[in-house]
């Protein structure tokens, strides 16, 4: 990163409109993990599956059949962004309602709505639906992303994934085994690479570097998380990141701040909730 400013304008983009680890359509598309114990790949498939017990897999979540919760999303330069997500398992239909939006389209002010019902996705401004096509991708980048930071810890289980094993890493006192994951391309386009730092006592993700190919970002960020237990599930409700390098050295830069809050399971949703 080379100063505030620009770790600000990208952070604008990395979490709410940048598809992060595969394309929307993978995405959407992607089949529920396996319950059985799968065939590992190597080492790191083991530790990151044994991982994904701990922290609760995805069919854990498709039994809490749906969840809504407090999304708040701050850059380093203070502006701030507050939604009421909700999201259903099944189909991966997302919905956000924006109270706050300071950095996502902060010229149209008033309240944001963006949705994915399965099959369309749609974005309104004050009640209005709005067909401007660059404004309509925004919400496709964040309604997809959104839904996919939710579910990571579960969903790095997905098929079309590859494991390298790095070795063993003391960091700050804590020792962790590192694996790389990358994801197969259906179009031979460059996908994002993530470093899983997983805990060897604890056997949770404490940080992860991760990439941006979609937006030219190929330098990692380091994202670092702490978990929170609700209803038998561990959720990493507090992250923040910054720019860093592949040893996981972070750079002087502020830390941009996610935080979810007010998290239930099981609100009895339905497909009206998240059609326009």
């Amino acid at each position: 990163m080379k100063n505030t400013l620009g770790i600000s304008m990208f952070c604008l983009v990395v979490l709410s409109g940048c598809n992060n680890l595969k394309s929307v359509a993978d995405k959407q598309q992607v089949k529920v993990a396996a319950v059985e114990v799968p065939n590992f790949q190597n080492r790191g498939h083991e530790l990151v599956y044994n991982m994904v017990q701990k922290v609760g897999n995805y069919n854990k979540l498709q039994q809490k059949k749906d969840v809504v919760y407090t999304y708040t999303y701050q850059t380093a330069d203070g502006k701030k962004d507050v939604s009421t997500e909700k999201y259903s398992f099944d189909g991966e239909w997302s919905y956000g309602h924006m109270q706050q939006h300071e950095r996502t389209l902060p010229d149209l002010a008033g309240t944001l709505e963006q949705g994915y019902d399965g099959s369309e996705y749609w974005i309104k401004h004050n009640g209005v639906v709005l067909t401007d096509p660059a404004i309509v991708k925004r919400a496709i980048f964040s309604r997809a992303t959104n839904f996919y930071w939710f579910a990571m810890m579960q969903k790095v289980l997905d098929p079309g994934i590859n494991y390298e094993y790095l070795g063993d890493k003391a960091i700050n006192g804590n020792d962790y085994s590192v694996v790389k994951i990358t994801f197969d391309s259906k179009d031979n386009k460059p996908k994002d690479i993530y470093q899983l730092y997983i805990n060897r006592s604890t056997n949770l993700v404490d940080q992860f570097l991760f990439t941006v190919v979609d937006f030219g970002k190929t330098d990692p960020l380091l994202m670092k998380l702490e978990y929170e237990e609700v209803d038998g599930i561990l959720i990493p409700t507090k992250r923040k990141y910054k720019g860093s390098n592949w040893e996981a050295v972070e750079t002087n830069d502020p830390w941009t701040l996610v935080n979810w809050r007010n998290i239930k399971f099981g609100n009895q949703l339905t497909k009206a909730d998240f059609t326009k």
